[in-house]
């Protein structure tokens, strides 16, 4: 049957029904090819509306008994609404010979309209697509630190892309190819208005490629005021919220062009650095006496043993060696400084929040104008921050407590307040005991005379 007949028997359908409800004879064969593309149009957004339904309906019933990732995003992305809207151009552009001549202003509007509408419809659902597919590999627990919402945003700037020229091509009458070949007069245009796109493209595949930044890392960029954890990486930015809450995006490409620490490493280690020092007054570093040595045994278990260890290999003539490492590393007998420092080391080996797994060592770092600086040198077995915060602050009170035990004072800059108590003391006009703010050491009485 001639594609012809078909349209002209609907079309005649179509004047009686209108005739039947009242509308002149006359004035419906002059809208004839108005008419027929009414009826297009109708008959095509009609089956998909029908398809949409069909489609959706066996999506649900699918969900309702099991639950399936992909079809959820489908349904949250409105995924099968926006392939079912690309159904009306397919079926206008196909019946359009039916009611219009080619050579018709009329058919080349609608042809011209129906593509642009079709192709429109084809970016919302490509991005549609691409989301699903985005959320499906985000599932996946081998992808799941990877940027995989940066390179969902590249193909969807790809694929915009692509349909634009089309589209335009469209409207003009031209080759795609054509037009793309003529954009070279205005590339340098085109590089300035998508210049963070394509410097966001190039650091997206940096940035996957080196692995340099995963979602949830710790990162710290001091030029952009940048601490804290990566909550999201686009094809442009990259957002991290900062420790005291606050929200910094940055762009893509300066974690590639600037400096970035990234504190990954230390969460996927065994353990938390902790490098603190203070110094020591120089002038209250001496050597050991017997006296010294014995009344320190009593200090610590530990350290007692230490101490007589140390005093059998000075007596054999043992000296710290290849075959006999052990000794001068660990502190010495010999100054109150070294006692202390194995006493450091020993409080290190032995707190219940420290990593022995990994480097620990207590150390004198060069002399400066204030005094000896004494560095401790370990890692805290827990990583969360409040909680390393606090082994850490433990272990230097913990030490700063103890100096004065070793005959040790750290370096203190007085004050004024300092000044005029010291000159107070030592013109003998004031009773220390009516001074508040003296150090526990000053003021506890002495074994000999029980003086202070």
């Amino acid at each position: 049957m001639d594609k012809n007949v078909i349209a002209l028997t609907l079309l005649e359908w179509i004047k009686r029904f209108l005739s039947w409800i009242g509308i002149p004879r006359d004035m419906l064969d002059e809208l004839d090819e108005i008419l027929f593309l009414i009826l297009i149009v109708a008959i095509a957004f009609i089956l998909a509306a029908i398809v949409h339904s069909i489609t959706v309906h066996v999506i649900k019933r699918i969900l309702k008994h099991k639950e399936v990732p992909v079809l959820r995003s489908l349904v949250q992305y409105r995924v099968v609404r926006n392939l079912t809207a690309l159904i009306p151009p397919l079926i206008i552009s196909a019946l359009l010979p039916f009611a219009f001549d080619h050579k018709s202003g009329w058919y080349v509007i609608g042809e011209k309209s129906t593509w642009i509408y079709f192709f429109v419809v084809l970016i919302f659902s490509l991005n549609a697509i691409l989301n699903t597919v985005g959320d499906a590999l985000r599932s996946k627990e081998e992808l799941q630190n990877r940027p995989m919402k940066g390179f969902i945003q590249i193909f969807q700037v790809i694929f915009t892309f692509v349909i634009i020229v089309v589209i335009v091509s469209i409207l003009v009458g031209k080759s795609p190819f054509n037009l793309i070949t003529g954009l070279g007069a205005f590339a340098a245009i085109l590089l300035l208005v998508f210049r963070d796109a394509i410097l966001g493209l190039v650091a997206g595949v940096l940035i996957s490629q080196n692995d340099l930044v995963r979602l949830g890392d710790w990162i710290e960029m001091t030029d952009n005021n940048v601490n804290g954890i990566v909550t999201d990486i686009t094809l442009t930015i990259v957002k991290v919220q900062n420790f005291d809450n606050t929200i910094v995006s940055v762009p893509s490409y300066a974690l590639v062009s600037g400096s970035v620490i990234n504190w990954r490493g230390m969460s996927d280690s065994g353990g938390r650095r902790i490098m603190r020092e203070f110094a020591l007054k120089l002038d209250c570093i001496e050597p050991c006496t017997p006296e010294f040595l014995e009344k320190m045994k009593t200090f610590d278990p530990d350290l007692s043993k230490f101490i007589t260890e140390k005093q059998k290999q000075a007596a054999e003539g043992h000296v710290a060696n290849t075959e006999n490492p052990a000794g001068l590393v660990d502190g010495t007998i010999d100054t109150n400084a070294g006692l202390f420092r194995a006493y450091m080391a020993m409080y290190l080996n032995r707190h219940p929040f420290v990593n022995t797994d990994l480097l620990s060592m207590v150390r004198t770092l060069a002399p400066t104008e204030n005094g000896l600086p004494m560095q401790v040198y370990c890692f805290s077995s827990n990583k969360d921050w409040p909680r390393y915060e606090s082994i850490q602050s433990e272990i230097m009170e913990h030490f700063a407590s103890v100096l004065p035990v070793f005959g040790l004072y750290p370096y203190q800059r007085p004050d004024a307040r300092d000044v005029v108590v010291s000159g107070l003391l030592e013109s003998g006009k004031i009773d220390w005991t009516a001074v508040e703010g003296l150090p526990w050491h000053f003021v506890q009485p002495s074994e000999k005379d029980g003086k202070a």
